[in-house]
């Protein structure tokens, strides 16, 4: 019993002696030549340190991208739990450069409900037809103003995949394929939005061509509603893609057209078009072959491709059905660090000057505007459709929903949520059938959101809500409209007084608030 009882110390002290022995030798860590196994308390921080900040040192309002406060929002209302917040704000308001308060009406045409749960279920679609303009066939009013940015099956996991899908037709929302194609898990109810990037990845011969054909048998085959010609993105503006071979299962090579177990390379650039002019003629071409409206995603960054996009459009009579804005404050596409920080244009930026030209030309009313880059909160989507919006897609909000903790490991391949993953294991934790739901709560709470500041700014659609509504503070010293700010002339940011009449129209039977009736006092 004398010996048993001292083995396991014994082991302990054998083991840390080992450990010592090897920092001592090893050549590659000198503070662990220095500091023998003690130096490893400082890997064992720094591997914890983002866990440890976001559950323990970070205040409620400083984390980034997303907040304490931000996240606690978006799962609260994933789970129609309370996510009212209580004694008053914990922002810096005062402090705080550039910040946002969205101006009330006393008196307005309209009255938000009280009820904490009324509007939930109240349809908000755009208040543009995509597609309308150009008279494409297919052109329809899409249902949801808030639609599921472009995630590829690949960067996220397959149950993440189905999750969303499943959520989307929950929700009545459209559901962007991503680069990586049209896979079994993006056919679960929702209507899609197919991408197609640099890889032509799903509508490819097998030498990587574009084949036509292929796309309009995969259209043929699915919901799909639109189709999105992918530029750049926010998070690597400029550069393509790559899917490590480790994350290339049989299941994504058959279906991205590519080979088992290889590096997935996404070029920078396209091959069936180098200018605008050869763009629009491929657009084009597309839309004639399928009859779905076709737009482009874009980061922004030097303007002279929107002002020649613009000056073709006016006068040669091709065009693009919808254009979606990338802010460059990156996404869930992981990047080198100098693109995610510094390269191409946040959104409140980028997306004025991109609509300013189109509005300057007269064509904005001939185009629907979707917003992407961290928009999925109530805040930052009303300031997006003021400033011209007629969607806006979310991306890492939507992933928060259904389970993603901000690990920020969604390059490793480690995702502990089975989110951003290709590893069966972790990715089987995600039930879609629950996470499908969470993600529909999400949405309907955030439409009931958006509603309800549209009718305290008196109007009956988020989507008319005026620049001038919102006022940008600066740290006591100033403060501007948001129309003053981004330099927007008169009428900018709305939509034609066809559409306001028709949404306006369609907006008749969304709950509505008011008062108790009048005295007798008054009345009499």
């Amino acid at each position: 019993m004398k010996a048993s009882g001292w083995a396991i110390p014994a082991a302990v002290v054998a083991g840390v002696a080992g450990v010592a022995a090897r920092d001592l030798r090893q050549r590659k860590h000198a503070l662990l030549r220095n500091f023998p196994v003690l130096g490893h308390a400082r890997y064992l921080l720094e591997a914890i340190g983002p866990e440890l900040r976001q559950y323990v040192v970070a205040g409620n309002d400083e984390e980034r991208p997303f907040s304490r406060d931000q996240r606690r929002w978006i799962y609260a209302s994933s789970k129609l739990e309370n996510n009212y917040f209580g004694f008053g704000t914990d922002n810096d308001v005062e402090h705080t450069e550039g910040y946002t308060i969205i101006k009330h009406r006393t008196f307005g045409d309209t009255a938000p409900p009280s009820h904490t749960h009324a509007g939930e279920e109240t349809p908000l679609p755009s208040a543009k037809v995509l597609g309308a303009a150009r008279g494409r066939p297919a052109a329809f009013r899409p249902e949801s103003l808030v639609n599921i940015s472009a995630m590829s099956f690949g960067s996220l996991s397959h149950t993440a995949i189905e999750a969303l899908n499943r959520g989307a037709a929950l929700a009545g929302c459209l559901h962007n394929t991503g680069e990586g194609g049209l896979s079994p898990y993006h056919r679960n109810g929702g209507e899609l939005v197919l991408q197609i990037g640099t890889g032509y990845f799903g509508c490819r011969d097998s030498r990587g061509r574009f084949d036509l054909q292929r796309l309009k048998d995969v259209v043929a085959g699915a919901p799909v509603r639109a189709i999105e010609v992918k530029l750049s993105q926010g998070a690597k503006p400029g550069l393509g893609g790559l899917l490590p071979g480790a994350k290339v299962t049989a299941e994504i090579a058959e279906i991205r057209g590519i080979e088992q177990g290889k590096d997935c390379v996404s070029p920078s650039r396209h091959a069936e078009f180098s200018d605008v002019d050869s763009l629009l003629d491929w657009i084009e071409l597309i839309a004639a072959e399928t009859g779905l409206p076709v737009g482009i995603k874009a980061a922004v960054g030097v303007m002279d491709f929107w002002e020649d996009l613009v000056a073709q459009m006016g006068s040669t009579g091709r065009g693009v059905d919808f254009v979606t804005v990338d802010g460059g404050e990156g996404g869930t596409g992981a990047a080198p660090m100098i693109f995610s920080d510094s390269v191409s244009l946040p959104f409140r930026f980028g997306f004025p000057r991109v609509y300013a030209a189109f509005a300057r030309a007269g064509l904005a009313d001939d185009v629907t505007f979707v917003g992407s880059g961290k928009l999925g909160l109530p805040d930052n989507a009303v300031v997006a459709l003021a400033l011209g919006c007629d969607m806006v897609n979310v991306g890492r909000e939507a992933m928060l929903s259904i389970g993603c903790i901000q690990a920020q490991k969604c390059h490793t391949d480690t995702c502990p949520t089975g989110v951003a993953t290709q590893n069966r294991w972790l990715a089987h934790g995600l039930d879609p059938a629950l996470k499908s739901v969470r993600y529909a709560n999400y949405v309907k709470t955030l439409r009931r959101d958006l509603l309800k500041v549209s009718e305290t700014c008196g109007v009956v659609h988020p989507g008319l809500i005026d620049a001038g509504d919102i006022e940008i503070l600066f740290a006591q010293r100033e403060t501007l409209s948001l129309r003053e700010l981004v330099g927007y002339e008169p009428g900018w940011g709305g939509v034609s007084e066809g559409d306001r009449a028709a949404i306006t129209a369609f907006m008749a039977g969304a709950p509505s608030g008011g008062s108790r009736p009048e005295s007798p006092t008054a009345t009499g």
